[in-house]
This record gives structure tokens, sequence and C-alpha cells, in this order.
């Protein structure tokens, strides 16, 4: 039942997913929140709330079977395996589709994003560029449209990268059609398909845009190879660092209005300018050699104070400072960065771009 609960979220009149994700917050799973009788008890005031109405319920229904014989899986706001990175974004949505493999929480992960209308330079750039950063084995995240997305997969997957693709419509339809024989080697070599749409959703102009918030939220960095000064990459840099994520844009032709995106995303320095793999690398602190666990184990003391922080880290991988603020609300802000700092000399974490931590592994 809870599986249909969950589907029943999504066709709920007048509910948008803050609210639901405020609700799941609350009551932790979709069921519960069903089985609320006296909602404005909770809030305090009256609110929109869900309810399990007939038709709901029979939506739900019919995208369960949809699922089910389409080999489609969901992953929900409160599963551990949803992307922890986009989970930490205001506006991510609270469940999507997939098909394919769950690789939404790879240790690297960057979007590419571009025009459609690709240039031959464009095109040898961002082959290179990927190319490069192969032996940084990094998962690849791109919109499956024509021009730079579709470039971007196919050199992932031909340099045996992991890859998704988000799409602006349901899983039911592959857009644009000419890259079916892409959607199906991205399946066939451990990638996914993704949508936050239901599964018998057509291509829609205004999705397109809204899913762009999903390529940049899941990343750790965003790729700009080749866009105009309008195009919809370029909202996606801008939402990629309003989350704090670093942005990067390739530069070009000044003559060439397919890049004048780019350089403005420079020149506002909302964008790092980057010409190959190992300036992202660089950019990203991917070229620091970490210190072995074991040598942590043998050789490192720790406080009692840092062997908390630690063990939170170890417990939930990048995760970010204001998590670690509330989960260790008895350490100061100064007391905390002074600790965090403590352990980053000693080589037992890492400070990723958005102010998030891993172990050093």
């Amino acid at each position: 039942m809870e599986t249909l609960a969950r589907l029943a979220l999504q066709f709920q009149p007048n509910i948008g997913g803050a609210t639901i994700k405020k609700l799941l917050q609350h009551y932790g799973c979709a069921e519960a929140i069903f089985a609320e009788k006296n909602p404005a008890a909770v809030f305090g005031r009256p609110v929109h709330f869900p309810k399990l109405t007939r038709e709901a319920l029979t939506a739900a229904e019919n995208e369960a079977r949809w699922m089910e014989r389409n080999n489609i899986r969901l992953c929900f706001y409160t599963d551990p395996d949803f992307p922890h990175r986009l989970k930490g974004c205001p506006d991510s949505p609270y469940l999507f589709y997939y098909k394919g493999e769950n690789i939404f929480n790879e240790q690297k992960m960057v979007a590419v994003v571009g025009t459609r209308n690709i240039s031959p330079y464009g095109k040898d750039v961002t082959k290179k560029i990927i190319e490069e950063l192969k032996e940084y084995n990094v998962c690849v995240v791109s919109g499956l449209a024509r021009g730079v997305d579709a470039v971007a997969h196919e050199q992932a997957l031909d340099s045996e990268l992991k890859t998704a693709a988000v799409m602006g419509c349901g899983l039911s339809t592959i857009y644009p059609d000419s890259n079916e024989r892409l959607a199906y080697r991205i399946l066939q070599q451990g990638g996914a398909l993704i949508s936050e749409y239901p599964f018998m959703m057509k291509p829609d102009r205004q999705n397109f845009p809204k899913r762009n918030r999903i390529i940049a939220g899941m990343t750790d960095a965003t790729i700009v190879m080749e866009t105009a000064s309008k195009g919809g990459s370029v909202i996606t840099a801008y939402i990629a660092h309003s989350y704090n994520r670093d942005v990067c844009a390739v530069p070009g032709n000044l003559l060439s209005k397919t890049y004048e995106g780019c350089h403005e995303l420079i020149r506002k320095n909302v964008a790092a300018l980057v010409t190959s793999g190992q300036d992202i690398a660089e950019l990203m602190g991917w070229d620091l050699q970490p210190v072995k666990a074991v040598q942590q184990e043998l050789f490192i003391e720790l406080t009692p104070d840092q062997q908390q922080l630690t063990e939170l880290i170890k417990k939930q991988p990048d995760i970010g400072i204001d998590e670690i603020i509330e989960a260790v609300p008895q350490f100061s802000p100064s007391k905390l960065a002074a600790i965090l700092l403590q352990l980053e000399l000693k080589g037992v974490i890492q400070c990723n771009p958005g102010k998030t931590y891993r172990l050093v592994y």
C-alpha cells in the first residue's frame, strides 16, 4: 500500500512538492499522510492536505501496472538511495521514476549541458573533455536532447563511463525519437533513464526547463560546452550556481552566437573557464591523492569530538555543513569549524565543492 500511496501523492490538486516534502519529514511515509484525520491540528492552521480519492488511487494503480510491465522503478524522497546531492536542493522532486541502474550517488558526478545546434568545434570539445575525465571515473548526467546532450552521453559510453539521462517526458516516450538507440545503449551499459513525470506524459515545452534542476541538483558540477546567451543551458548553469555547485564553461569563437552564453557565464564569474578534463579535475580537487583509510586507523589519533564527527561523516558521505550543524548542536559554529579543519589537516576527511564532507579512502 505504501507504493500506491507514494504514487498517489503526485495526483493531488493544489498541493506542491515543497508541501509534500514537509509532510514526509513530519509523517515519515506517504501512507501515514493519507491516514491523518485532523491535519489542521498538526500544522495549527487549515492546509491543503493529500486525499486518497478514487481518482488518485486509480491513477496510482495504473502507474504501478506500467512500472511492472516496463521494469521501471521508483526513487522516493525518504529512500536511503535517493540522490543525496539532490535531496539538499529546496526544489528537488519528492519522487522520480527510473529505468536501469541506481547510479545516483556515485562519488564523482558531473552534468554536461549545451546547445542542440552543436558546432563541429563544440562536438570535438565535448568528446575531448569527457574522454579526459575517464581517468577520474565520473558519472555523466545530461538530458538526452540532440546536440551536446547526445554527444556527451555517447562519449561517456565510448569512454566506459556511467551516464544518466534526465528526461522531460514520461518513460513511455524517448524524445527525440532519433535518440532511441542511444537510450538503449545507456541501459545496456549500466546507466539510467530518469523522469519525474508519470509514465504516459508526453514531451511538453515547459517540462524541459523544469527537469534542468534535477540535472544540476544531482551533480557536483555543471559543465557548459556550448550555448547561446538565451539557451536553456544558461538557466541550468544559474540553477547549479544557486545550489552552490561548481559551474564550468568552455570558451569558443568570439564571433559565434552559440558561445555567447559560455562567455557571459565566464565574464560574470558564474562559471570557471575550462579547456580540458584536467582543468575540471583541478577545480574539483580530484587530483589530490588521499591518505589510505588503513593508515588512518593505524596511525591517526582522534579526540572524542573528532571521532564523533568522523563517525557522522562515515555514515553520511557527502554530508552538507547544514546537516552537520543540525546533527551536532552541542558544538558552536566556531568549534565545529575548528574540528572539521583539524580533521582535514590530518587527512581524515576532505571538503568538497558545495561545502560537503566525506571520509578520505
